[in-house]
């Protein structure tokens, strides 16, 4: 159970690519996946200013002929956020298909190029 635990709220992986992975590998391996969740909320958050911005549109009385400027914001919301899932998708697939995770290995066994 606690196991399960710790895996559960790890925020990294150990990788491990054919050859030795070099410490500043790793690193980047990180640094890409954190702006790879960043960019995916980046996403997220225009998404829902195109949502805000598509019923504020559609819930204005006065002007009728700006409705389909709603409409599109709406869509285009949609849109963006298919894309934005997508490409977050598709990246961490790539990253885990190029570096794949040990298993149940602790960090210390990963080996540098200094070591060797």
């Amino acid at each position: 159970m606690r196991g399960k635990f710790k895996r559960l709220i790890k925020f990294t992986n150990n990788y491990q690519k054919k050859e030795a992975l070099v410490l500043r590998d790793h690193l980047a391996m990180e640094r890409t996946k954190l702006a790879n969740e960043r960019t995916l909320l980046s996403y997220l958050r225009t998404s829902l200013y195109l949502i805000l911005g598509g019923i504020a549109f559609l819930g204005m009385q006065d002007l009728k002929e700006i409705r389909i400027l709603g409409y599109f914001s709406l869509s285009l919301s949609i849109i963006v956020l298919v894309v934005g899932i997508t490409r977050f998708s598709q990246l961490k697939r790539h990253l885990r298909k190029l570096y794949e995770p040990l298993q149940d290995k602790p960090t210390e066994q990963i080996t540098t190029k200094e070591n060797q």
